[in-house]
């Protein structure tokens, strides 16, 4: 049996998982007081938008007023001011580099007093039973071996619930009748392009775009794509395999001059889901050899970018949802779509309902736009119950494995309602920890006014 070291330290807080909520929750604990441990897998923060590089943010508005404010500002600024973040000329400021982002949040969470343990991955959680279920410690294992860290408050930002899961909680995955996921991706970034005659290219094949700084071209079987005869020819001629052309998306990078950002390859249909970890190795497998296939693509039929090559292959799949929460309150579509609001809100959103299907797959949703969230100054909030997860006093879930339906967890998924889920579960579990209180305990209506006063919109 291996043994355990017991670590001979403790934290008030530990976060696991340093991803996109997982980040800004730690800075959020660290800054409120609390002695703060966050828990990586791999050796930068930000997660989706940084190691899957997730760029760039998706816009996330109402009446022209960015819904996500708080940390998720100031992370913002801090890209700007080193060059790696921008703002188009529509007022768009979502656009960063995700490399710079990996030193912006390690610089926030270090100056914030928060500490962080890298290339260390969570075992199990140990909980105490009785009336109260909280977890005590968890073990995690890294070149240390098996080792044990206590905490008084925990944040499960692993993005697919394994503290919960593994503590017993209730949970649903997937789409409860089919029990499919949201397709994956795996994206990649395309060096050694040149982006004027890229651009010249695109507007000649109807994609006009706004400057080289800020290019973004796609196509979709289907969508009326003006790129798609390219596809179809070289389906047609053995290049590409039908699939490869279900998505394709390119984005320009803020302090990558001659660098696009590729949203695809999106993944062979069986691939999705990114809680099994087979699967998560044939993401990696599956999605190389489809890059390589697009690369071959691209030299050959995108002018600008004939000597272009793979700068490189983002080092976690693009997973879009695995497992939920069952939290104290379940969001669902009919939340979104009906604006429904709530006195202990932590988050606005105005991001639609978007759910990305495998192959051959139908997992769609009735819409109207004659229902209030289609309105240009429509939003919905999500409460603080919602990171609450059933059976467990001390532990919070942000993220995209918040408590919410299939369908209203593809709304909120996106990276900055991440942030506002992890700045708001950051707070509460320093609170939980400094006043010795269950997660139940905290007041959410305090807790909104209290995020609200540093800088949430709410």
């Amino acid at each position: 049996m291996l043994k355990v070291l017991e670590s001979n330290r403790s934290w008030d807080v530990i976060v696991l998982g340093g991803g996109t909520a997982g980040a800004i929750a730690a800075i959020k604990a660290a800054r409120a007081g609390a002695k703060t441990l966050v828990v990586e897998a791999l050796g930068s923060l930000g997660g989706t938008g940084t190691n899957a590089q997730v760029t760039p943010l998706m816009r996330n508005s109402s009446s022209g007023i960015n819904l996500n404010q708080g940390l998720t500002n100031e992370l913002k600024e801090r890209l700007f001011a080193q060059g790696d973040g921008a703002t188009d000329q529509h007022n768009n400021d979502n656009w960063f580099n995700p490399e710079g982002m990996k030193y912006v949040l390690e610089r926030m969470l270090v100056e914030s007093g928060g500490e962080i343990l890298y290339h260390t991955h969570f075992v199990a959680p140990e909980v105490s039973e009785g009336v109260s279920r909280k977890v005590s410690s968890v073990v995690v294992h890294n070149k240390d071996g098996l080792v044990r860290l206590h905490a008084k408050a925990f944040v499960d930002a692993t993005g697919d619930a394994d503290l919960c899961v593994r503590a017993g909680a209730p949970y649903q995955a997937g789409e409860l009748e089919t029990g499919l996921h949201q397709a994956m991706s795996l994206r990649f970034m395309l060096g050694g392009v040149d982006q004027e005659r890229l651009c010249e290219f695109l507007a000649s094949h109807g994609q006009v775009q706004e400057a080289k700084e800020f290019m973004h071209f796609w196509m979709v079987w289907g969508k009326n794509a003006s790129l798609e005869p390219l596809f179809r020819d070289a389906v047609a001629a053995g290049v590409l395999e039908e699939r490869d052309g279900d998505y394709f998306q390119g984005f320009s990078v803020p302090g990558m001059p001659g660098c696009i950002s590729f949203n695809n390859p999106r993944l062979a249909a069986e691939i999705n889901d990114g809680a099994d970890a087979w699967t998560l190795s044939k993401a990696q497998i599956d999605g190389k050899h489809a890059i390589d296939r697009l690369v071959k693509f691209l030299r050959a039929k995108f002018a600008g970018c004939e000597q272009s090559y793979v700068a490189s292959y983002a080092a976690i799949p693009g997973v879009r949802e695995t497992r939920r929460i069952t939290g104290d309150y379940v969001l669902t579509l009919e939340d979104i779509l009906e604006c429904h609001t709530f006195e202990d809100a932590i988050c606005r959103n105005h991001y639609p309902v978007d759910i990305h299907t495998p192959r051959g797959k139908k997992l769609y949703h009735e819409r109207s736009g004659d229902l209030p969230y289609f309105k240009p100054e429509a939003f919905h909030e999500i409460p603080y119950r919602s990171l609450i997860p059933q059976t467990l006093e001390n532990v919070l879930v942000p993220g995209r494995c918040a408590s919410a339906t299939f369908e209203a967890q593809s709304a909120i998924r996106v990276q900055q309602n991440c942030h506002s889920m992890g700045e708001a579960a950051g707070l509460a579990a320093a609170w939980m920890a400094s006043k010795n209180l269950g997660a139940r305990e905290i007041d959410g209506l305090e807790l909104r006014t209290a995020l609200k006063a540093e800088g949430a919109y709410l």
